[in-house]
């Protein structure tokens, strides 16, 4: 590998030392976050900032806690899978209701450290490998899952012995929902809601490691598209033990099986959110935690499918009316409404609603293009803007007590400032790596969709020299490839360097472009996503006459992945070499949340799925094509690149195949960098 891929490969792409995961206490004079102490550490330790003094103190070194760390539990090790976390050490913690203790889970152990003792961390005796901790309101107890079993500390086991899972999100939340924990204490201390969760009708997904064939396999409980899914209640059990109260929440789970959100709103009322199984109705329902009944407050219907959660939302303003999102007629933005009542236009979409702020609401959105973010006061009464954050780049915020963190990305780097009542400002340490590149991608909307594109070119390029094109692009729902966030570029510019032009298109069905740019993928993947890279590529090519339309390569992962290898075996014409990692290569084997959202189900619309299935394409290979797997991935299993190479194998058609060992979802440990080197010697020979 050259001196680029090495560092982003020692430094987690420019990842490590830098803080996370932000939190205030103690009515905003505490700053909570994760960070390592350089950039080529990936053990993160827990700090806390005081914002009185501006001093930072590191309260739990996790090589001091656990010199010779064993193996994360098999529930942590998933979970930090599925919220793709890469970092080591303490993935998480969480803080008692004033803020001023924290409690976690490292390796298995559970520790609480306190900001206003000796920040010495304490460990906690654990009935077992312990996840997720979350301590009461006071910080007097603690409650996290062992073994799949809801334990509070001190005290002893909480969720009754019926042969569930308990309190951790099942794969369908973790993994397309938004939702990664599974319990909640109520805020009086006492009493806990709690998940329970049943998979014992899923089918299993086995996993093996060939390279080491003395090793036993494991399994995970996987809802495929059309099949079942998870069977998941809501529980308020007391405190004090097994023997304790138990109620369970009362709403129609048989229409409404998904939970994406919960909550205790008051000691009085829970507050969940349920989707029906095409997500095309989504509840609001307000719950009465001493006898479980539920009522519904609202209900936001799609015919095609409601998007996400903003996140902030549903939440009650603090005059009693209910904040929820919706989206504009038409679809042209995700909005806000209060009481059901539009409170935005079409002229924001807004992404993120982080609290109350000077008694307004503290948003953010984009205002001028999506490829940007603002952070705005919105005034509830009136729905007059205020910026507080609106510069070119991506701009994002967190609050409390009149305190503001906020984070400004652009092609400058990330900084962060903290804004104090009384009018200071400190800056949190950032210890990582700056980045090498100060990439400017040339950012365009094309064709008559509007897709929003971007074109990065090499360094030392010269107008007049013609360059081969590498599309670079997910493609996919529920991201967004067009952005001003800085690391997005990096590998980008890495690319353009070795001599291409490097394209990344946000086709319609990719996020935060509009609802209705979205939504356009309706019962449909493989149409709607080619025809508009195909379209966008062409627009460029006419409007940049140094790119090379008669040498176009692709890469992607995961849906990317499925983009490059459908992009040879169906447009050879257009596109001369592909990499594909990771690919879904028929959603038939997919999940279920995910797949069916857009899809609806195989044994409605089989014709949806034959269609955007790669299978049947195999015999059409005419282009040098590279598959990739990791043979650890547990979201998109080998199998799917494995039954394509099985086909195009049967069908005599060449192509190279890396199935990797070990490798998960999240190519860690440098792979990804091993692999663009391999890419890219496969692209060189391709291309040439």
């Amino acid at each position: 590998m050259d001196d680029f891929l090495r560092l982003s490969a020692r430094t987690a792409r420019f990842s490590y030392g830098a803080p996370r995961a932000f939190s205030f206490g103690d009515g905003g004079r505490l700053l909570w976050f994760l960070r390592s102490t350089g950039p080529t550490d990936a053990f993160d330790g827990l700090w806390v900032l005081d914002t009185a003094t501006g001093t930072e103190t590191r309260l739990a070194d996790p090589r001091e806690l656990c010199p010779e760390p064993g193996p994360l539990p098999d529930a942590e090790r998933r979970l930090r899978e599925r919220i793709r976390l890469v970092a080591a050490g303490i993935g998480s913690y969480a803080l008692s209701g004033d803020g001023r203790r924290a409690v976690f889970a490292l390796y298995g152990r559970l520790y609480e450290v306190s900001a206003d003792q000796d920040g010495t961390p304490k460990e906690i005796p654990a009935a077992g490998p312990a996840v997720d901790p979350r301590p009461n309101a006071d910080g007097s107890r603690t409650a996290y899952v062992a073994d799949d079993v809801l334990y509070v500390a001190p005290g002893g086991r909480v969720s009754p012995d019926d042969g569930a899972r308990w309190c951790l999100a099942e794969f369908a939340a973790a993994e397309e929902l938004n939702r990664s924990r599974g319990h909640w204490w109520s805020p009086d201390g006492v009493t806990l809601l709690a998940a329970r969760v049943d998979e014992s009708a899923l089918q299993r997904r086995y996993f093996t490691d060939p390279a080491h064939p003395e090793l036993p396999g494991e399994d995970i409980a996987y809802p495929e598209a059309g099949g079942p899914n998870a069977d998941v209640q809501l529980w308020v059990l007391g405190g004090d033990g097994a023997d304790g109260t138990r109620i369970r929440l009362d709403w129609d789970a048989e229409t409404y099986p998904y939970v994406s959100d919960a909550g205790w709103e008051s000691a009085e009322e829970i507050l969940l959110t349920v989707q029906d199984r095409l997500q095309q109705r989504v509840l609001l329902l307000s719950a009465d935690p001493a006898t479980g009944r539920t009522r519904e407050l609202s209900r936001t219907t799609h015919p095609r499918w409601v998007d996400p959660l903003v996140p902030g939302t549903p939440a009650r303003l603090p005059d009693g009316r209910m904040l929820t999102a919706a989206d504009t007629p038409g679809g042209a933005a995700r909005a806000l409404a209060v009481d059901g009542e539009p409170l935005t236009g079409d002229g924001l979409q807004v992404r993120r609603v982080a609290g109350v702020h000077e008694d307004r609401l503290l948003i953010e959105a984009a205002l001028r293009d999506p490829s940007e973010q603002q952070v705005l006061l919105l005034d509830p009464a009136t729905g007059e803007l205020t910026p507080l954050a609106d510069g070119p780049g991506v701009h994002s915020v967190s609050a409390s007590a009149g305190t503001l963190l906020l984070t400004c990305a652009d092609a400058d780097g990330i900084r962060r400032v903290l804004r104090t009542p009384d009018g200071r400002e400190l800056i949190p340490a950032d210890l990582s790596e700056p980045m090498p590149y100060r990439v400017v991608p040339v950012l365009e909307r094309v064709t008559e969709h509007a897709v929003p594109t971007a074109l990065v070119l090499p360094r030392d390029h010269v107008p007049g020299r013609r360059l081969p094109v590498l599309m670079d692009s997910y493609g996919g729902p529920g991201a967004q490839d067009v952005t001003a966030e800085p690391r997005r570029w990096q590998a980008r510019q890495w690319w353009a360097d070795q001599g291409f032009a490097v394209v990344t298109v946000d086709n319609r069905g990719t996020a935060y472009v509009s609802p209705a740019h979205t939504h356009a993928m309706y019962r449909g993947f493989s149409e709607v996503t080619l025809e508009d890279q195909v379209a966008a590529l062409q627009a460029l090519g006419a409007r940049h006459a140094d790119l090379d339309l008669g040498r176009v390569g692709i890469r992607g992962w995961s849906y990317g992945g499925y983009l490059s290898a459908m992009a040879v075996l169906r447009r050879p014409d257009v596109f001369h070499a592909a990499a594909a990692g990771a690919a879904p290569t028929d959603f038939r084997h997919y999940d279920t949340a995910y797949t069916e959202r857009y899809l609806g189900l195989p044994q409605d619309n089989p014709e949806v799925y034959e269609r955007d299935s790669l299978i049947a394409d195999a015999p059409r290979l005419t282009r040098p094509l590279m598959l990739i797997t990791g043979l650890a991935d547990d979201n998109v299993h080998p199998s799917h690149t494995l039954r394509l190479s099985q086909a195009l194998t049967d069908a005599g058609r060449p192509h190279q195949l890396l199935a990797l060992p070990g490798v998960t979802h999240m190519t860690p440990g440098g792979t990804r960098e091993k692999l663009m080197a391999l890419e890219l010697d496969f692209f060189r020979r391709a291309l040439a």
